[in-house]
């Protein structure tokens, strides 16, 4: 059974004193207990980990013991901690509860914490063209660790077109990003080796990073100025990185895109340090008008790159790829072979089909997210004028400043009213970002105003303002 330190819990805790101050203060056990239960449902801490004892963590805390106690009798009370004799008390979930990713579909709850899109209608189409083409293939073993040959070379030509030359040879398909930079990290870290990620980043991406052993060390990004140059040559000289994952092309959760001058400087600065640089694709295709931006790829013979269809297509076509020379892409297939052994040959005869018929796609989905954009910009501004949302060019989502450090209280104020939503510390390593929420806007209409109806209710429920007004409001530019 493995435990959790109090060093790690308060990390992982991060600002939480100030829910006990706030507008409505609440008793401080209070406090500590919602905040441990949201980074359980968040999966932030794992099921069947072990609490550090009251008595540590009052003492790292500064806190007494009773309020320690207070607040593992209260997650006890909640179904949050059971006690198991000589192992002190260890985390769980309460019957019919569970992490949105998991159990959001069969709880009524509305998902707000992902940002994902519904499925194209021609994957049926797709699917059907696909399954006629199976046939052919069915006297192969099935088990490719590399992925079909026409599909590689598919995907190689569109990394050709985008300005990066590339062959079917340099092309992996994977069961999707997160599969792609998980096999990327385990063969790339050696247990402590130091990983550069930015400030706010992809959760699980940092799950990924850290569960091959790599130490994290970060850049900001934020939503006005998006990276910063001198913090980004600092950290490369300080640490010297084993490997850099950075999403230059609308970043989750900012939707900052990266000049492509800056691109250049990143390139330059992994060469010189002799680090990996990882870079995830996965939005690069939903800006608002198109791609303009240089692949990241294009100002290094040694950049990895991620992609995936999951976010433009569908999230249920569970592939993805990784663009990378000869040369590591072997290495990474002997790798995989540990975990798994290919990708289901159906679905990428369904993704070979869809390809052909990619820009009309993407260009459906442009038109629902500047839709959805519009949307939820307007009704964020009448709903809640004290909150600040960025202006943005593409993407799935906005990352709001909502004033106040109370994002994790109102993520399960907001759980009370039936919405999941994505609370600022989630998306970091250490705890901050108390004062942003990632909001979708790219949910269809009555589910999106559905879950702002709940939102406002959990809002105003907070006490941090009064009752928004009925119509009008402008909308605030981000104050980072």
């Amino acid at each position: 059974m493995s435990a959790l330190t109090s060093r790690g819990l308060a990390m992982l805790l991060g600002e939480w004193r100030a829910d006990a101050t706030a507008a409505v203060p609440r008793p401080l056990y209070e406090v500590l207990a919602d905040r441990i239960r949201l980074l359980v449902l968040d999966g932030r801490i794992a099921l069947g980990v072990r609490l550090p004892a009251e008595r540590a963590l009052a003492a790292h805390e500064g806190l007494s013991r009773t309020t320690v106690a207070g607040a593992y009798a209260r997650l006890r009370d909640l179904g949050y901690l059971r006690s198991v004799r000589g192992s002190g008390s260890v985390v769980q979930l309460p019957p019919g509860d569970a992490p949105p990713m998991i159990g959001a579909p069969g709880t009524g709850l509305i998902d707000f914490s992902s940002a994902s899109l519904p499925a194209v209608p021609l994957i049926a189409e797709a699917a059907r063209e696909a399954a006629e083409l199976l046939p052919r293939y069915l006297e192969a073993p099935g088990f490719d660790l590399l992925g079909l040959p026409e599909l590689r070379a598919a995907i190689a030509e569109r990394c050709t077109r985008a300005g990066v030359p590339t062959g079917p040879d340099e092309i992996m398909i994977t069961l999707g990003a997160q599969h792609a930079l998980a096999l990327v990290a385990r063969t790339l870290i050696a247990r402590g080796d130091r990983v550069l990620i930015e400030s706010p980043t992809y959760p699980h991406a940092i799950e990924a990073l850290r569960g091959a052993g790599g130490r994290l060390v970060t850049v900001p990004v934020t939503t006005d100025e998006g990276w910063d140059d001198e913090a980004l040559a600092r950290v490369f000289a300080r640490s010297s990185p084993a490997l850099a994952y950075l999403m230059p092309d609308f970043h989750n959760p900012t939707t900052r895109v990266m000049l492509d001058e800056q691109r250049a400087r990143v390139a330059a600065l992994a060469e010189a340090h002799g680090t990996v640089l990882v870079v995830d694709e996965t939005m690069a295709d939903l800006g608002f008008e198109g791609s303009t931006a240089t692949p990241m790829a294009a100002f290094g013979p040694g950049v990895v790159t991620l992609g995936s269809v999951g976010k433009s297509i569908w999230g249920g076509i569970r592939l993805g790829w990784i663009r990378a020379d000869r040369a590591l892409i072997t290495r990474l297939a002997v790798a995989r072979s540990a975990g798994d052994l290919g990708s289901p040959t159906l679905e990428q005869l369904v993704l070979l089909r869809l390809l052909d018929r990619y820009d009309r796609v993407l260009d459906a989905r442009r038109a629902q997210l500047v839709a959805g954009h519009a949307l939820m910009a307007r009704e964020l501004a009448r709903r809640f004028p004290s909150w600040s949302v960025p202006e943005v060019g593409g993407g799935l989502t906005f990352w709001v400043g909502i004033g106040a450090p109370v994002a994790s209280r109102l993520a399960l104020a907001a759980r009370a009213e039936g919405v999941l939503i994505g609370a600022g510390p989630r998306f970091g390593i250490d705890g901050a970002f108390e004062r942003f929420v990632r909001i979708p806007f790219c949910r269809p209409e009555e589910e999106s105003l559905r879950a702002l109806d709940a939102l406002q209710r959990a809002w105003t429920g907070l006490g941090e303002q009064p009752a928004p007004p009925a119509a009008g409001g402008e909308l605030l530019e981000t104050v980072v």
